[in-house]
């Protein structure tokens, strides 16, 4: 199979005459003189799968920066149903919301696979930074407009794509993060993200299961074929991967 897109998330490598590297991309991409400063202010965090860091309604008080592991943005319908509008992990950061001083927002940031590796910021020294119009507010400016892309991308899936198809992006999208074949994951979860009702999941999952493109045993999926788990996926897939990269040859140009 060729392949015109790059694969999965950009990797993270050590800058040039710099002894600090971070796992989180967007950390990575700032000078050693401004992560040396910000430093202070990040906190190590781990969090555990199903952890909700944003509660909807309630008012921001942490950023949450990746460095492994991802969580989910969720939009949340009054009924309490909630619907995965992008997936964050070390490319990005949780919380763009905070950047403005809005009360409290109807959306949800929900851990979905562990985060060993996490930093956090306060609201308040995030959007301190910010104002200081340095590398930290255009890498993150940068990084909100990929992530706009990305939710209208996944709008769009949403509405015309496949169950079989979402679910092959969204299993993708997983494994990218995760950097391991196989990963926890229960129907009524992906049924939750996806916006669709369990039995639907275990059809599509079941179909992609006898194509011997995973295997799903006791809430664990296994992705045993990934290039033909690409094939099964929606163009979605390879479009959102190509934002992320075009992102992170942005930084790598601007250093």
């Amino acid at each position: 199979m060729s392949e015109t897109y790059p694969r999965g998330l950009p990797s993270t490598r050590p800058r040039r005459n710099n002894r600090r590297s971070s796992p989180n991309l967007l950390l990575a991409a700032l000078p050693a003189a401004e992560y040396a400063r910000i430093l202070p202010s990040l906190q190590p965090f781990a969090a555990r799968v199903r952890q909700v860091l944003h509660q909807p309604g309630e008012p921001v008080e942490h950023v949450y920066f990746p460095g492994d592991g991802f969580c989910s943005e969720l939009t949340v319908l009054t009924d309490g149903t909630m619907v995965e509008v992008a997936t964050v992990g070390r490319e990005g950061m949780a919380g763009m919301l905070a950047v403005g001083d809005a009360p409290g927002v109807p959306s949800a940031t929900m851990v979905q696979g562990e985060m060993q590796t996490c930093f956090r910021m306060t609201a308040a020294a995030f959007r301190a930074e910010m104002e200081r119009r340095q590398t930290f507010y255009a890498v993150l400016s940068r990084y909100s407009q990929t992530l706009l892309r990305f939710i209208v991308q996944s709008t769009a899936c949403n509405a015309v794509h496949s169950q079989e198809q979402r679910l092959a992006r969204w299993l993708l999208t997983a494994h990218d993060h995760m950097a391991r074949p196989e990963f926890p994951l229960t129907q009524e979860f992906v049924a939750m993200m996806l916006g669709t009702s369990r039995s639907t999941v275990t059809v599509a999952a079941g179909i992609l299961q006898k194509a011997g493109l995973i295997t799903y045993r006791h809430g664990r999926v296994t992705i045993t074929d990934r290039e033909q788990l690409e094939a099964a996926s929606c163009e979605c897939y390879r479009v959102t991967a190509q934002l992320w990269h075009t992102l992170q040859d942005n930084r790598s140009q601007s250093r």
